[in-house]
This record gives structure tokens, C-alpha cells and sequence, in this order.
């Protein structure tokens, strides 16, 4: 996407376009629990659900690197905007696993079909003749309400080996409840998805083996062949990022406002907070080269969901700050702090961003590799 810097005054591009949009409708997005129409006009015209498609079919194949500048980007304007950009992007990346045939149809459209995606196993598929009859119910699917298509996981009794498979719906073959009403994050309309028994087509499913491990179908992209932990962190954390600059941006508008020449404690804040955010950004650019390197580093599935989740705990560490530190007057809710505080501890909560499951995992590779040496 190679967007620019969000400091020009001029909005040469589409990422900030999608910027200016989602800002406008940030305060209906809260309200409503969903993007409004023009926001999800603006975040598909800038290129997230094109992002990881395959060449092949228009799509640009991109960098993570990229992905995550760009997701930060729109973050700085609406948090939940800037995670549907980046679930929708990771939701179309996984469609590479799917068979070719499954694949031109997922893009028959076109690149910028939105592709939702349901990654915990909370259905059931049965092997019949012609493919699988899948039902199931997955709740917190992100940008559902605008999707195209979905891709969801689900148990495959009959194959013991690989069990878990993941299956291309088409919107038609699936309803959707409206159960998303959580305290933060509320603009990503991460409602539940129904699918009731529907038969789903043997070039519409593939092993969720596959996707893990970077298998892809055809593609040689590094996007498509990099295994999943090595990214998925990333997708979630980059908006946290954004988020953080504008909670200080907002803080700092205001002590400029009260500075004092004598006062030293605002100014020592001011570099606290700011280095803090610099450090979780280096942390989220290492995750980022490491996954876009073809030969990227040998223990990046484990290290780079331990950084991920380390540079959002620092984030919020960073908005919590702040919001203490402005008083009753900067929490109102007509102000967007309130806001930005919400959603930063809405989505440190996501799996993929828990330090203690990954730093086990992580710690348990640093032990074992000292205990060789």
C-alpha cells in the first residue's frame, strides 16, 4: 500500500482518504456497532481487502510491513475501522489455501470482494459426495455485516488426521444476529454468523494445516507461504498502535495548553509516553520485516506473538496513562479519549494478543535452546 505520512496536509492517496472518511464517521460507528456504508466504501477503495489477494486475480500479494503502516494509519482516525481493514485484508489472504477452482470464484468479482473470517472450529461439516453439509455458529466475526464471503473453521469428523478445515461461504449461505454489543470495539460489528446446513463444494474447503503452515495452494507470495502465528498478532495489534498516537495527541494538546516553563514533570511525561509508543512500534516493525522475509527468523512463530502482545500491553499502559491523567473534564463522552480508551482495552483482549499463552510457548523455546548450548 506504501502509505504516506499522516502529518501532509494533503490527501494525495486512497489510505487517506479512507483516514478522513472513517474519522467522520468514527462517533456513528460507536453508536450504530457497525461501519457506516461510507466508511466500508473508503477502507475497500483503499486497498485492505486486496491486499493479500493473489495476482493472479488482481489482488497486490502485499507486505506485512505495508499492511500494518496503513491499518495504524486509519486507527488514528477509528480504531474499529482500522480492524476491519486489517480482518478483512487476513480474511482474504486465507482464501490462497483454498483450491483454484474455489479460488476464482471467491474473486470472481473482482479483488476487492470482502472476505469475513471465522477462525475458532465452532461448526460441524460432513463429508458427502460432491463436498461437505456444514452447519454452525460463530460468534465475534469481525465486519461480517458488509462481507462478500466468509471463511469459517469447522470439525470434519470423518477425517481424523486433520480435522479442522476451513470452508468459502458465499453470503448467501449464511445469516447473521446481531449479538455485538461489548463496551470497546464496538464499530467492528463483530456479530454472530449462522450457517444451517449447507453444502459447500470440495474446491470451497481446505485443511486448516494448510493455512498454519503456510501451504499455500498455488501463490509462492511470501504473504501466502509465511505461517500464520508468525502474522496473525500483527493483524490485531497494528490498530492499537494508532490508537495510542491519537490518545497522546489529544493529551498533549492539552498540556500544551497548561504548560508551565517551570514544570518539569509534563515534559518528562510527554517523553515517557511518547518512547513508549516508539518502542511498541519497533516491536511491531520487527514482527512485520521478520514475516515478510523470505527467510525470516527460525523462531518468528514463536517470538513474534509474544512481541505483538508485548507492544499492545505497553499501548494500553500508554492510554491508560492518559485518560487518568486528564480528569473528568477529557473523559467526557462527547470528547474521543473515552472512546480511544475503550477500544484499546476492547482489543488487548483478543487471543492473539494474551502475552501469558504466547510467552509460555516462547519461554519454554528460550530453555529448551539454552539447554543445547
Amino acid at each position: 500500500m506504501s502509505p504516506p505520512s499522516l502529518g501532509r496536509h494533503q490527501l494525495h492517496t486512497q489510505v487517506d482518504k479512507a483516514v478522513a472518511t472513517t474519522a467522520e464517521y468514527a462517533v456513528e460507528a460507536d453508536r450504530e456497532r457497525r461501519l457506516s456504508p461510507s466508511a466500508v466504501e473508503a477502507i475497500v477503495g483503499a486497498g485492505f481487502a486486496r491486499h493479500f489477494v493473489p495476482e493472479r486475480w488482481g489482488g497486490a500479494a502485499g507486505t506485512c510491513s505495508d499492511l500494518s503502516e496503513a491499518v495504524s494509519m486509519v486507527a488514528e482516525a477509528c480504531t474499529s475501522a482500522a480492524w476491519c481493514s486489517s480482518v478483512i485484508a487476513g480474511a482474504a489472504r486465507m482464501g490462497a489455501y483454498l483450491p483454484l477452482e474455489g479460488q476464482e470464484e471467491l474473486w470472481k468479482q473482482g479483488p476487492n470482494t470482502v472476505v469475513s473470517g471465522a477462525l475458532v472450529p465452532r461448526g460441524t461439516a460432513h463429508r458427502t459426495g460432491g463436498g461437505w453439509r456444514l452447519s454452525g455458529s460463530w460468534d465475534f466475526t469481525s465486519a461480517v455485516d458488509f462481507s462478500d464471503w466468509s471463511l469459517v473453521c469447522a470439525r470434519v469428523p470423518e477425517d481424523e488426521e486433520f480435522p479442522l478445515w476451513f470452508f468459502a461461504l458465499p453470503r448467501s449461505d449464511y445469516a447473521i444476529l446481531d449479538t455485538w454489543d461489548p463496551v470497546g470495539m464496538r464499530g467492528t460489528g463483530s456479530n454472530t454468523l449462522v450457517a444451517d446446513d449447507v453444502h459447500v463444494p470440495a474446491h470451497r474447503g481446505f485443511r486448516r494445516d494448510d493455512m498454519l503452515h503456510g501451504r499455500s495452494c498455488d501463490s509462492t507470495a511470501r504473504c501466502h507461504t509465511v505461517p500464520l502465528r508468525a502474522i496473525s498478532g500483527l493483524l490485531f495489534a497494528a490498530p492499537a498502535l494508532g490508537a495510542a498516537r491519537t490518545a497522546f495527541g489529544l493529551w498533549r494538546t492539552r498540556a500544551t495548553a497548561g504548560a508551565d516553563s517551570t514544570d518539569t514533570a509534563t515534559p518528562l511525561t510527554a517523553a515517557s509516553l511518547a518512547t513508549t509508543i516508539d518502542a511498541a512500534s519497533l516491536l511491531l516493525d520487527r514482527v512485520a520485516r521478520g514475516a515478510d522475509a523470505e527467510a525470516g527468523p527460525i523462531d518468528s512463530v514463536l517470538r513474534n506473538p509474544v512481541d505483538c502482545a508485548l507492544a499492545v500491553r505497553r499501548l494500553v499502559d500508554v492510554v491508560e496513562r492518559i485518560y487518568r491523567s486528564v480528569g473528568s473534564a477529557g473523559q467526557s463522552s462527547s470528547l474521543p479519549l473515552q472512546r480511544v480508551w475503550r477500544d484499546v482495552h476492547g482489543l488487548a483482549g483478543h487471543v492473539a494478543l494474551r502475552f501469558e499463552s504466547s510467552g509460555v510457548d516462547y519461554g519454554r523455546h528460550l530453555l529448551a535452546e539454552s539447554s543445547h548450548h
